[in-house]
Protein backbone atom coordinates (compact mmCIF):
# COMPACT_ATOMS: atom_id res chain seq x y z
CA UNK A 1 0.00 0.00 0.00
CA UNK A 2 1.30 3.37 -1.04
CA UNK A 3 1.14 6.22 1.36
CA UNK A 4 0.74 9.77 0.06
CA UNK A 5 3.59 11.91 1.20
CA UNK A 6 2.85 15.51 1.95
CA UNK A 7 5.32 18.17 2.84
CA UNK A 8 5.65 18.67 6.51
CA UNK A 9 4.06 21.86 7.77
CA UNK A 10 6.49 24.72 7.54
CA UNK A 11 8.80 22.90 5.14
CA UNK A 12 10.45 24.85 2.25
CA UNK A 13 8.48 22.96 -0.41
CA UNK A 14 5.16 24.00 1.08
CA UNK A 15 6.27 27.64 1.01
CA UNK A 16 7.22 27.44 -2.65
CA UNK A 17 3.86 25.85 -3.48
CA UNK A 18 1.97 28.66 -1.74
CA UNK A 19 4.09 31.34 -3.40
CA UNK A 20 3.39 29.81 -6.82
CA UNK A 21 -0.36 29.97 -6.26
CA UNK A 22 -0.06 33.54 -5.09
CA UNK A 23 1.92 34.55 -8.17
CA UNK A 24 -0.56 32.78 -10.44
CA UNK A 25 -3.57 34.45 -8.90
CA UNK A 26 -1.80 37.82 -8.95
CA UNK A 27 -1.04 37.46 -12.65
CA UNK A 28 -4.64 36.45 -13.36
CA UNK A 29 -6.03 39.37 -11.39
CA UNK A 30 -3.80 41.81 -13.29
CA UNK A 31 -3.76 40.34 -16.78
CA UNK A 32 -7.42 39.31 -17.02
CA UNK A 33 -8.82 42.88 -16.68
CA UNK A 34 -6.19 44.09 -19.13
CA UNK A 35 -7.20 41.40 -21.59
CA UNK A 36 -10.91 42.14 -21.14
CA UNK A 37 -10.31 45.88 -21.59
CA UNK A 38 -8.25 45.25 -24.72
CA UNK A 39 -10.88 42.88 -26.12
CA UNK A 40 -13.70 45.35 -25.45
CA UNK A 41 -11.68 48.16 -27.03
CA UNK A 42 -11.03 46.01 -30.08
CA UNK A 43 -14.73 45.17 -30.41
CA UNK A 44 -15.67 48.81 -29.95
CA UNK A 45 -13.26 49.82 -32.69
CA UNK A 46 -14.68 47.18 -35.00
CA UNK A 47 -18.21 48.40 -34.33
CA UNK A 48 -17.19 51.99 -34.98
CA UNK A 49 -15.57 51.03 -38.28
CA UNK A 50 -18.70 49.06 -39.17
CA UNK A 51 -20.93 52.06 -38.39
CA UNK A 52 -18.71 54.48 -40.28
CA UNK A 53 -18.78 52.22 -43.31
CA UNK A 54 -22.58 52.18 -43.22
CA UNK A 55 -22.77 55.93 -42.62
CA UNK A 56 -20.42 56.63 -45.53
CA UNK A 57 -22.33 54.51 -48.05
CA UNK A 58 -25.85 55.23 -46.82
CA UNK A 59 -28.34 57.68 -48.31
CA UNK A 60 -29.58 58.35 -44.76
CA UNK A 61 -28.05 61.07 -42.61
CA UNK A 62 -27.15 58.74 -39.73
CA UNK A 63 -25.90 60.22 -36.46
CA UNK A 64 -24.81 58.46 -33.25
CA UNK A 65 -26.37 59.31 -29.92
CA UNK A 66 -25.60 58.10 -26.39
CA UNK A 67 -29.05 58.95 -25.08
CA UNK A 68 -32.30 59.71 -26.89
CA UNK A 69 -34.20 62.68 -25.52
CA UNK A 70 -37.53 60.81 -25.33
CA UNK A 71 -38.73 57.18 -25.07
CA UNK A 72 -37.50 55.60 -28.30
CA UNK A 73 -38.10 52.28 -30.06
CA UNK A 74 -36.01 50.65 -32.77
CA UNK A 75 -37.71 50.84 -36.17
CA UNK A 76 -36.55 47.27 -36.96
CA UNK A 77 -36.83 45.13 -33.82
CA UNK A 78 -39.35 47.45 -32.09
CA UNK A 79 -37.44 47.17 -28.80
CA UNK A 80 -37.02 50.08 -26.42
CA UNK A 81 -33.55 51.63 -26.84
CA UNK A 82 -31.59 54.24 -24.91
CA UNK A 83 -28.79 54.74 -27.41
CA UNK A 84 -28.20 54.00 -31.06
CA UNK A 85 -28.40 55.96 -34.31
CA UNK A 86 -30.93 58.29 -35.89
CA UNK A 87 -31.33 59.82 -39.34
CA UNK A 88 -31.45 63.61 -39.17
CA UNK A 89 -33.29 63.76 -42.51
CA UNK A 90 -36.19 61.35 -42.11
CA UNK A 91 -36.13 60.75 -38.34
CA UNK A 92 -35.59 56.96 -38.30
CA UNK A 93 -34.24 55.66 -34.98
CA UNK A 94 -32.50 52.32 -34.68
CA UNK A 95 -30.49 50.13 -32.35
CA UNK A 96 -26.84 49.61 -33.29
CA UNK A 97 -27.37 45.93 -34.07
CA UNK A 98 -30.22 46.71 -36.47
CA UNK A 99 -28.47 49.55 -38.27
CA UNK A 100 -27.62 47.68 -41.48
CA UNK A 101 -31.14 46.19 -41.75
CA UNK A 102 -32.72 49.61 -41.30
CA UNK A 103 -30.40 51.14 -43.86
CA UNK A 104 -31.41 48.53 -46.43
CA UNK A 105 -35.10 48.33 -45.58
CA UNK A 106 -36.15 51.98 -45.23
CA UNK A 107 -35.85 54.77 -47.78
CA UNK A 108 -34.77 58.26 -46.74
CA UNK A 109 -36.15 61.55 -48.07
CA UNK A 110 -35.70 61.87 -51.80
CA UNK A 111 -34.33 65.33 -52.59
CA UNK A 112 -35.11 64.68 -56.26
CA UNK A 113 -37.55 62.18 -57.74
CA UNK A 114 -36.17 59.51 -60.02
CA UNK A 115 -39.35 59.25 -62.07
CA UNK A 116 -39.51 62.17 -64.49
CA UNK A 117 -43.16 61.49 -65.32
CA UNK A 118 -44.41 62.69 -61.92
CA UNK A 119 -45.86 66.18 -61.69
CA UNK A 120 -45.68 68.69 -58.86
CA UNK A 121 -49.01 67.80 -57.26
CA UNK A 122 -48.76 64.00 -57.44
CA UNK A 123 -46.39 63.11 -54.60
CA UNK A 124 -47.73 60.58 -52.06
CA UNK A 125 -47.07 60.63 -48.33
CA UNK A 126 -43.82 59.06 -47.13
CA UNK A 127 -44.81 57.30 -43.91
CA UNK A 128 -42.38 56.27 -41.15
CA UNK A 129 -43.68 54.12 -38.30
CA UNK A 130 -43.08 54.88 -34.64
CA UNK A 131 -41.39 57.56 -32.53
CA UNK A 132 -43.86 60.25 -33.55
CA UNK A 133 -43.30 63.70 -31.98
CA UNK A 134 -44.78 64.31 -28.55
CA UNK A 135 -48.17 66.04 -28.45
CA UNK A 136 -48.99 65.11 -32.06
CA UNK A 137 -52.52 64.29 -33.18
CA UNK A 138 -53.99 61.86 -35.69
CA UNK A 139 -55.05 63.49 -38.94
CA UNK A 140 -58.03 61.13 -39.13
CA UNK A 141 -59.55 60.85 -35.64
CA UNK A 142 -57.87 63.97 -34.14
CA UNK A 143 -56.79 62.02 -31.05
CA UNK A 144 -53.26 62.07 -29.62
CA UNK A 145 -50.67 59.81 -31.28
CA UNK A 146 -47.67 58.01 -29.82
CA UNK A 147 -49.18 57.52 -26.37
CA UNK A 148 -48.54 53.78 -26.14
CA UNK A 149 -45.17 52.50 -24.81
CA UNK A 150 -44.25 50.67 -28.02
CA UNK A 151 -43.40 51.25 -31.67
CA UNK A 152 -46.69 52.57 -33.01
CA UNK A 153 -48.40 55.07 -35.30
CA UNK A 154 -47.07 56.78 -38.42
CA UNK A 155 -45.57 60.14 -39.42
CA UNK A 156 -45.14 61.58 -42.92
CA UNK A 157 -41.58 62.85 -43.20
CA UNK A 158 -42.65 65.66 -45.56
CA UNK A 159 -45.85 67.17 -44.19
CA UNK A 160 -45.19 65.96 -40.57
CA UNK A 161 -48.78 64.72 -40.23
CA UNK A 162 -49.34 61.74 -37.92
CA UNK A 163 -51.91 58.93 -37.93
CA UNK A 164 -52.80 55.95 -35.71
CA UNK A 165 -52.08 52.41 -36.80
CA UNK A 166 -55.81 51.63 -36.83
CA UNK A 167 -56.59 54.81 -38.78
CA UNK A 168 -54.09 54.04 -41.51
CA UNK A 169 -56.42 52.94 -44.30
CA UNK A 170 -55.52 51.92 -47.82
CA UNK A 171 -56.94 55.12 -49.17
CA UNK A 172 -54.78 57.13 -46.76
CA UNK A 173 -51.64 55.29 -47.85
CA UNK A 174 -52.21 56.49 -51.40
CA UNK A 175 -53.25 60.02 -50.46
CA UNK A 176 -51.28 62.90 -51.96
CA UNK A 177 -48.94 64.85 -49.67
CA UNK A 178 -49.43 68.64 -49.62
CA UNK A 179 -46.18 69.23 -47.64
CA UNK A 180 -48.14 70.54 -44.68
CA UNK A 181 -47.69 73.79 -42.79
CA UNK A 182 -44.37 74.71 -44.40
CA UNK A 183 -45.27 73.93 -47.99
CA UNK A 184 -44.48 77.52 -48.99
CA UNK A 185 -40.91 77.09 -47.70
CA UNK A 186 -40.17 73.60 -49.05
CA UNK A 187 -38.58 72.91 -52.43
CA UNK A 188 -40.49 69.79 -53.60
CA UNK A 189 -38.39 66.92 -55.01
CA UNK A 190 -40.56 66.94 -58.13
CA UNK A 191 -39.66 70.60 -58.75
CA UNK A 192 -35.96 69.77 -58.82
CA UNK A 193 -36.68 66.84 -61.13
CA UNK A 194 -38.52 69.14 -63.53
CA UNK A 195 -35.73 71.74 -63.29
CA UNK A 196 -33.18 69.07 -64.13
CA UNK A 197 -35.17 68.07 -67.20
CA UNK A 198 -35.57 71.71 -68.27
CA UNK A 199 -31.83 72.28 -68.04
CA UNK A 200 -31.25 69.23 -70.23
CA UNK A 201 -33.65 70.77 -72.74
CA UNK A 202 -31.81 74.12 -72.35
CA UNK A 203 -34.88 75.88 -70.95
CA UNK A 204 -34.76 78.38 -68.10
CA UNK A 205 -38.37 79.53 -67.76
CA UNK A 206 -38.77 78.53 -64.15
CA UNK A 207 -41.62 80.98 -63.54
CA UNK A 208 -44.14 78.80 -65.37
CA UNK A 209 -43.05 75.75 -63.39
CA UNK A 210 -43.20 77.62 -60.08
CA UNK A 211 -46.67 79.02 -60.83
CA UNK A 212 -48.09 75.57 -60.06
CA UNK A 213 -46.87 75.97 -56.47
CA UNK A 214 -48.76 79.22 -55.91
CA UNK A 215 -47.86 82.87 -55.47
CA UNK A 216 -47.12 82.39 -51.77
CA UNK A 217 -44.25 80.00 -52.47
CA UNK A 218 -41.07 81.55 -50.99
CA UNK A 219 -38.55 78.69 -50.70
CA UNK A 220 -36.17 78.95 -47.76
CA UNK A 221 -32.46 78.12 -47.76
CA UNK A 222 -30.79 77.40 -44.41
CA UNK A 223 -27.15 78.44 -43.96
CA UNK A 224 -25.98 77.35 -40.51
CA UNK A 225 -22.58 77.59 -38.86
CA UNK A 226 -22.19 74.30 -36.99
CA UNK A 227 -19.46 75.84 -34.82
CA UNK A 228 -21.55 78.76 -33.55
CA UNK A 229 -23.33 78.85 -30.23
CA UNK A 230 -21.38 76.02 -28.52
CA UNK A 231 -22.00 73.82 -31.56
CA UNK A 232 -25.77 74.32 -31.36
CA UNK A 233 -25.73 74.87 -35.13
CA UNK A 234 -25.05 71.18 -35.73
CA UNK A 235 -28.26 70.16 -33.98
CA UNK A 236 -30.23 72.82 -35.82
CA UNK A 237 -29.06 71.46 -39.17
CA UNK A 238 -30.72 68.13 -38.42
CA UNK A 239 -33.96 69.71 -37.20
CA UNK A 240 -34.25 71.80 -40.35
CA UNK A 241 -33.56 68.75 -42.55
CA UNK A 242 -36.49 67.00 -40.86
CA UNK A 243 -38.92 69.83 -41.66
CA UNK A 244 -37.61 70.86 -45.10
CA UNK A 245 -35.98 69.26 -48.12
CA UNK A 246 -32.41 68.34 -47.03
CA UNK A 247 -31.11 69.96 -50.22
CA UNK A 248 -32.12 73.33 -48.74
CA UNK A 249 -29.93 72.97 -45.63
CA UNK A 250 -26.20 73.79 -45.70
CA UNK A 251 -23.40 73.81 -43.15
CA UNK A 252 -21.28 76.82 -44.12
CA UNK A 253 -18.19 75.24 -42.56
CA UNK A 254 -18.42 72.54 -45.25
CA UNK A 255 -20.17 74.37 -48.11
CA UNK A 256 -19.20 78.05 -48.51
CA UNK A 257 -22.15 80.48 -48.75
CA UNK A 258 -21.32 81.54 -52.32
CA UNK A 259 -21.69 77.92 -53.43
CA UNK A 260 -24.83 77.24 -51.38
CA UNK A 261 -26.54 80.37 -52.69
CA UNK A 262 -26.33 79.08 -56.26
CA UNK A 263 -29.46 77.11 -55.39
CA UNK A 264 -31.27 80.47 -55.66
CA UNK A 265 -30.58 80.50 -59.41
CA UNK A 266 -32.88 77.47 -59.79
CA UNK A 267 -35.78 79.37 -58.23
CA UNK A 268 -38.08 82.08 -59.60
CA UNK A 269 -36.89 85.69 -59.54
CA UNK A 270 -36.91 87.40 -56.13
CA UNK A 271 -38.61 84.41 -54.46
CA UNK A 272 -35.86 82.91 -52.28
CA UNK A 273 -35.33 83.57 -48.61
CA UNK A 274 -32.25 82.66 -46.58
CA UNK A 275 -32.05 81.95 -42.85
CA UNK A 276 -28.55 82.43 -41.45
CA UNK A 277 -27.94 80.52 -38.21
CA UNK A 278 -24.87 82.00 -36.53
CA UNK A 279 -23.34 85.19 -35.20
CA UNK A 280 -22.85 88.59 -36.82
CA UNK A 281 -19.65 87.31 -38.44
CA UNK A 282 -21.52 84.50 -40.18
CA UNK A 283 -24.18 86.95 -41.36
CA UNK A 284 -21.48 89.20 -42.78
CA UNK A 285 -19.93 86.22 -44.58
CA UNK A 286 -23.27 85.39 -46.19
CA UNK A 287 -23.94 89.02 -47.17
CA UNK A 288 -20.51 89.15 -48.82
CA UNK A 289 -21.55 86.11 -50.86
CA UNK A 290 -24.77 87.90 -51.82
CA UNK A 291 -22.69 90.84 -53.05
CA UNK A 292 -20.65 88.39 -55.15
CA UNK A 293 -23.91 87.24 -56.76
CA UNK A 294 -24.52 90.85 -57.86
CA UNK A 295 -21.07 90.97 -59.42
CA UNK A 296 -21.91 87.79 -61.37
CA UNK A 297 -25.06 89.42 -62.77
CA UNK A 298 -27.44 87.37 -60.62
CA UNK A 299 -29.37 90.33 -59.17
CA UNK A 300 -32.74 88.78 -59.95
CA UNK A 301 -31.93 85.79 -57.75
CA UNK A 302 -30.82 87.81 -54.71
CA UNK A 303 -32.55 86.37 -51.59
CA UNK A 304 -33.92 88.14 -48.53
CA UNK A 305 -31.94 87.27 -45.41
CA UNK A 306 -33.23 86.41 -41.94
CA UNK A 307 -31.10 85.66 -38.88
CA UNK A 308 -31.25 83.03 -36.15
CA UNK A 309 -28.63 84.38 -33.69
CA UNK A 310 -26.27 81.89 -32.04
CA UNK A 311 -23.67 82.75 -29.43
CA UNK A 312 -23.49 86.15 -27.74
CA UNK A 313 -23.62 89.77 -28.90
CA UNK A 314 -25.54 89.56 -32.18
CA UNK A 315 -26.33 93.27 -32.39
CA UNK A 316 -27.37 93.05 -36.04
CA UNK A 317 -29.84 90.28 -35.27
CA UNK A 318 -31.22 92.27 -32.37
CA UNK A 319 -31.66 95.32 -34.62
CA UNK A 320 -33.66 93.23 -37.09
CA UNK A 321 -35.99 91.88 -34.39
CA UNK A 322 -34.57 88.34 -34.14
CA UNK A 323 -33.22 88.74 -30.59
CA UNK A 324 -29.77 88.62 -29.02
CA UNK A 325 -29.30 84.86 -28.99
CA UNK A 326 -31.09 81.57 -29.62
CA UNK A 327 -30.72 78.80 -27.05
CA UNK A 328 -33.54 76.48 -28.11
CA UNK A 329 -36.20 78.33 -26.14
CA UNK A 330 -38.67 78.04 -29.02
CA UNK A 331 -39.13 75.05 -31.37
CA UNK A 332 -37.53 75.14 -34.80
CA UNK A 333 -41.02 74.95 -36.31
CA UNK A 334 -41.81 78.30 -34.64
CA UNK A 335 -38.61 79.76 -36.10
CA UNK A 336 -39.90 78.85 -39.57
CA UNK A 337 -43.27 80.46 -38.80
CA UNK A 338 -41.46 83.65 -37.77
CA UNK A 339 -39.56 83.67 -41.06
CA UNK A 340 -42.83 83.35 -42.99
CA UNK A 341 -44.27 86.33 -41.09
CA UNK A 342 -41.19 88.56 -41.46
CA UNK A 343 -41.20 91.68 -43.65
CA UNK A 344 -38.55 92.74 -46.15
CA UNK A 345 -36.41 95.79 -45.38
CA UNK A 346 -33.19 97.32 -46.68
CA UNK A 347 -29.91 97.36 -44.78
CA UNK A 348 -27.07 99.70 -45.71
CA UNK A 349 -23.77 97.99 -46.49
CA UNK A 350 -20.54 99.94 -46.12
CA UNK A 351 -17.08 99.76 -47.61
CA UNK A 352 -13.95 100.28 -45.52
CA UNK A 353 -10.82 101.43 -47.33
CA UNK A 354 -7.47 101.55 -45.53
CA UNK A 355 -4.56 103.42 -47.14
CA UNK A 356 -0.98 103.71 -45.89
CA UNK A 357 -1.49 100.48 -43.99
CA UNK A 358 0.35 99.88 -40.76
CA UNK A 359 0.58 96.76 -38.66
CA UNK A 360 -2.50 95.06 -40.07
CA UNK A 361 -3.02 94.20 -43.70
CA UNK A 362 -6.71 94.52 -44.56
CA UNK A 363 -6.84 92.32 -47.65
CA UNK A 364 -10.09 93.61 -49.07
CA UNK A 365 -12.81 96.16 -48.20
CA UNK A 366 -15.27 94.78 -45.60
CA UNK A 367 -18.88 95.62 -44.93
CA UNK A 368 -19.34 96.80 -41.34
CA UNK A 369 -22.02 97.28 -38.75
CA UNK A 370 -19.77 98.24 -35.83
CA UNK A 371 -16.47 100.03 -36.29
CA UNK A 372 -13.59 100.98 -34.04
CA UNK A 373 -13.13 101.10 -30.34
CA UNK A 374 -15.52 98.77 -28.50
CA UNK A 375 -15.08 98.48 -24.78
CA UNK A 376 -12.61 95.61 -25.29
CA UNK A 377 -10.29 98.00 -27.13
CA UNK A 378 -10.51 100.85 -24.64
CA UNK A 379 -7.11 100.65 -23.02
CA UNK A 380 -4.65 103.30 -21.97
CA UNK A 381 -3.03 103.73 -25.38
CA UNK A 382 -6.36 105.26 -26.55
CA UNK A 383 -6.09 108.09 -24.08
CA UNK A 384 -6.12 111.62 -25.58
CA UNK A 385 -7.56 110.26 -28.81
CA UNK A 386 -8.15 113.79 -30.10
CA UNK A 387 -4.37 114.24 -30.39
CA UNK A 388 -3.87 110.94 -32.25
CA UNK A 389 -6.81 110.92 -34.64
CA UNK A 390 -8.34 113.38 -37.09
CA UNK A 391 -12.03 112.90 -37.95
CA UNK A 392 -13.85 114.14 -41.06
CA UNK A 393 -17.59 113.86 -41.62
CA UNK A 394 -18.61 114.38 -45.27
CA UNK A 395 -15.29 116.14 -45.90
CA UNK A 396 -15.48 118.55 -42.95
CA UNK A 397 -12.98 118.36 -40.11
CA UNK A 398 -14.59 117.80 -36.69
CA UNK A 399 -13.03 119.04 -33.45
CA UNK A 400 -12.89 116.28 -30.86
CA UNK A 401 -12.83 116.46 -27.06
CA UNK A 402 -10.51 114.26 -25.03
CA UNK A 403 -11.97 110.84 -25.93
CA UNK A 404 -10.78 107.28 -25.51
CA UNK A 405 -12.93 105.68 -28.20
CA UNK A 406 -14.73 106.51 -31.44
CA UNK A 407 -17.57 104.28 -32.60
CA UNK A 408 -19.11 104.39 -36.08
CA UNK A 409 -22.54 102.73 -36.22
CA UNK A 410 -25.05 101.72 -38.85
CA UNK A 411 -27.45 99.73 -36.66
CA UNK A 412 -29.46 100.50 -33.55
CA UNK A 413 -27.69 98.18 -31.11
CA UNK A 414 -24.09 98.09 -29.95
CA UNK A 415 -22.03 96.19 -27.38
CA UNK A 416 -24.48 93.33 -26.86
CA UNK A 417 -27.78 95.19 -26.71
CA UNK A 418 -27.08 98.85 -25.89
CA UNK A 419 -28.94 101.50 -27.93
CA UNK A 420 -25.94 103.76 -28.21
CA UNK A 421 -27.24 106.57 -30.43
CA UNK A 422 -30.69 107.06 -28.93
CA UNK A 423 -29.39 107.44 -25.40
CA UNK A 424 -31.59 107.87 -22.33
CA UNK A 425 -33.21 110.46 -20.09
CA UNK A 426 -34.05 113.95 -21.36
CA UNK A 427 -31.44 113.85 -24.13
CA UNK A 428 -32.93 110.99 -26.14
CA UNK A 429 -32.44 111.09 -29.90
CA UNK A 430 -34.65 109.56 -32.60
CA UNK A 431 -33.98 105.98 -33.62
CA UNK A 432 -30.99 105.46 -35.87
CA UNK A 433 -32.07 104.13 -39.26
CA UNK A 434 -30.13 101.40 -41.04
CA UNK A 435 -31.41 102.22 -44.53
CA UNK A 436 -30.87 105.98 -44.84
CA UNK A 437 -27.28 105.93 -46.10
CA UNK A 438 -26.07 107.66 -42.93
CA UNK A 439 -23.59 106.53 -40.31
CA UNK A 440 -23.85 107.57 -36.67
CA UNK A 441 -20.55 108.59 -35.05
CA UNK A 442 -20.23 108.73 -31.26
CA UNK A 443 -17.41 108.98 -28.75
CA UNK A 444 -16.81 107.56 -25.28
CA UNK A 445 -14.55 108.88 -22.52
CA UNK A 446 -13.37 105.55 -21.18
CA UNK A 447 -14.32 102.06 -20.07
CA UNK A 448 -16.22 103.39 -17.03
CA UNK A 449 -18.23 105.64 -19.34
CA UNK A 450 -19.00 102.57 -21.48
CA UNK A 451 -20.27 100.73 -18.41
CA UNK A 452 -22.51 103.68 -17.52
CA UNK A 453 -23.94 103.70 -21.04
CA UNK A 454 -24.64 99.96 -20.84
CA UNK A 455 -26.76 100.37 -17.70
CA UNK A 456 -28.42 103.57 -19.00
CA UNK A 457 -26.77 105.92 -16.54
CA UNK A 458 -25.06 108.06 -19.18
CA UNK A 459 -25.18 109.06 -22.83
CA UNK A 460 -22.32 108.86 -25.32
CA UNK A 461 -20.81 111.97 -26.85
CA UNK A 462 -22.71 112.28 -30.14
CA UNK A 463 -20.33 113.58 -32.79
CA UNK A 464 -22.72 113.53 -35.74
CA UNK A 465 -24.08 111.71 -38.80
CA UNK A 466 -22.49 111.48 -42.24
CA UNK A 467 -22.58 109.70 -45.59
CA UNK A 468 -18.78 109.45 -45.60
CA UNK A 469 -16.55 109.07 -42.56
CA UNK A 470 -12.76 109.48 -42.70
CA UNK A 471 -10.35 108.77 -39.85
CA UNK A 472 -6.69 109.75 -40.07
CA UNK A 473 -4.61 107.78 -37.56
CA UNK A 474 -1.36 109.51 -36.64
CA UNK A 475 -0.24 107.25 -33.77
CA UNK A 476 2.25 104.40 -34.29
CA UNK A 477 -0.17 101.71 -33.07
CA UNK A 478 -3.83 101.81 -32.12
CA UNK A 479 -6.46 99.12 -31.40
CA UNK A 480 -9.20 98.91 -34.01
CA UNK A 481 -12.14 96.65 -34.76
CA UNK A 482 -14.24 96.01 -37.84
CA UNK A 483 -17.29 93.76 -37.63
CA UNK A 484 -16.05 92.10 -34.45
CA UNK A 485 -12.48 91.51 -35.72
CA UNK A 486 -9.85 93.42 -33.67
CA UNK A 487 -6.26 94.24 -34.60
CA UNK A 488 -3.49 96.77 -33.98
CA UNK A 489 -3.29 99.43 -36.70
CA UNK A 490 -0.44 101.77 -37.54
CA UNK A 491 -0.66 105.21 -39.14
CA UNK A 492 -3.19 105.22 -41.98
CA UNK A 493 -6.31 106.79 -43.42
CA UNK A 494 -9.57 104.88 -43.00
CA UNK A 495 -12.45 105.87 -45.27
CA UNK A 496 -15.97 104.48 -44.86
CA UNK A 497 -18.38 104.96 -47.76
CA UNK A 498 -21.72 103.50 -48.75
CA UNK A 499 -21.39 100.29 -50.77
CA UNK A 500 -24.82 98.80 -51.47
CA UNK A 501 -28.06 97.63 -49.87
CA UNK A 502 -28.81 94.16 -48.56
CA UNK A 503 -32.36 92.85 -48.53
CA UNK A 504 -33.05 91.62 -45.01
CA UNK A 505 -36.07 90.20 -43.17
CA UNK A 506 -37.36 92.08 -40.14
CA UNK A 507 -39.39 90.24 -37.51
CA UNK A 508 -41.64 92.43 -35.37
CA UNK A 509 -43.37 89.68 -33.41
CA UNK A 510 -41.12 89.98 -30.37
CA UNK A 511 -40.08 93.32 -28.89
CA UNK A 512 -37.66 94.28 -26.16
CA UNK A 513 -38.51 96.80 -23.45
CA UNK A 514 -36.73 99.52 -25.41
CA UNK A 515 -38.59 98.61 -28.59
CA UNK A 516 -42.04 98.87 -27.03
CA UNK A 517 -41.54 102.55 -26.27
CA UNK A 518 -40.53 103.27 -29.88
CA UNK A 519 -42.98 101.23 -31.95
CA UNK A 520 -44.06 104.22 -34.00
CA UNK A 521 -40.45 105.00 -34.92
CA UNK A 522 -39.83 101.40 -35.96
CA UNK A 523 -42.69 101.58 -38.41
CA UNK A 524 -40.70 104.23 -40.26
CA UNK A 525 -37.70 101.91 -40.48
CA UNK A 526 -39.60 99.03 -42.07
CA UNK A 527 -39.59 99.21 -45.83
CA UNK A 528 -41.39 96.35 -47.55
CA UNK A 529 -40.49 95.54 -51.13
Amino acid sequence: MEVERRPAPGSPSEGLFADGHLILWTLCSVLLPVFITFWCSLQRSRRQLHRRDIFRKSKHGWRDTDLFSQPTYCCVCAQHILQGAFCDCCGLRVDEGCLRKADQRFQCKEIMLKNDTKVLDAMPHHWIRGNVPLCSYCMVCKQQCGCQPKLCDYRCIWCQKTVHDECMKNSLKNEKCDFGEFKNLIIPPSYLTSINQMRKDKKTDYEVLASKLGKQWTPLIILANSRSGTNMGEGLLGEFRILLNPVQVFDVTKTPPIKALQLCTLLPYYSARVLVCGGDGTVGWVLDAVDDMKIKGQEKYIPQVAVLPLGTGNDLSNTLGWGTGYAGEIPVAQVLRNVMEADGIKLDRWKVQVTNKGYYNLRKPKAVYLFYGTKDCLVQECKDLNKKVELELDGERVALPSLEGIIVLNIGYWGGGCRLWEGMGDETYPLARHDDGLLEVVGVYGSFHCAQIQVKLANPFRIGQAHTVRLILKCSMMPMQVDGEPWAQGPCTVTITHKTHAMMLYFSGEQTDDDISSTSDQEDIKETE
